[in-house]
């Protein structure tokens, strides 16, 4: 075989090479698309870099496939729609305190089902691996309670925190009680 056959051979191999590397990225950057949804744009802003968001995206599904992630049992479902009943309830008559037990029951389902209570942020991470559509609900909420903590906002404001948590009742928990009794 000449020089010139080889050269070609070699280059012909880096370029198909190259080609199935370009695939294989396409498909995986399709992937974390379809899963992550919203949450993949949200990180992509946040990291400034494709590359590095999907590093991140990809650890957030194998620390999370490492959690024993249950759903809630029969009883515990209906305690918790019992306590979403009552904080509910409450609001009408003390919004600043029923948006702070929503927050409390939200981390303590979560709790129970097997997502570690870090710290908010590694929180909705972890809960961006199996509900990126509603992730941006808890990153609302817990933002709006966050700020009625320091007395900053309206009651509006705390009426939309309770719509985003019940968003979170119904998809995270599997709360499908709610609607029913």
């Amino acid at each position: 075989m000449s020089t010139a056959n080889i050269v070609l051979l070699i280059l012909a191999i880096v370029a198909f090479a190259f080609a199935v590397w370009a695939l294989i990225q396409r498909e995986k950057t399709r992937k974390l698309k379809n899963k992550f949804g919203p949450e993949y744009d949200r990180v992509i802003e946040q990291e400034k870099s494709s590359r590095r968001a999907e590093a991140l995206l990809e650890e957030r599904q194998k620390r999370v496939q490492a959690y024993q992630i249950r759903p809630l049992t029969r009883e515990e479902s209906d305690m918790y729609a019992a306590k979403w009943r009552t904080v509910q309830e409450h609001f009408v008559d003390d919004p600043r305190d029923a948006v702070a037990q929503a927050d409390a029951l939200i981390t303590d389902a979560m709790r129970v089902r097997g997502y570690p209570m870090s710290d908010f942020e590694q929180r909705a991470a972890d809960l961006s691996v199996d509900h990126p559509t509603v992730v941006e609900d808890y990153r609302a909420a817990h933002a709006i309670a966050t700020r009625d903590a320091q007395e900053t906002a309206s009651t509006e404001d705390l009426r939309k925190a309770m719509q985003h948590y019940r968003s979170l009742f119904e998809h995270v928990l599997d709360t499908h009680i709610l609607q029913h009794h």
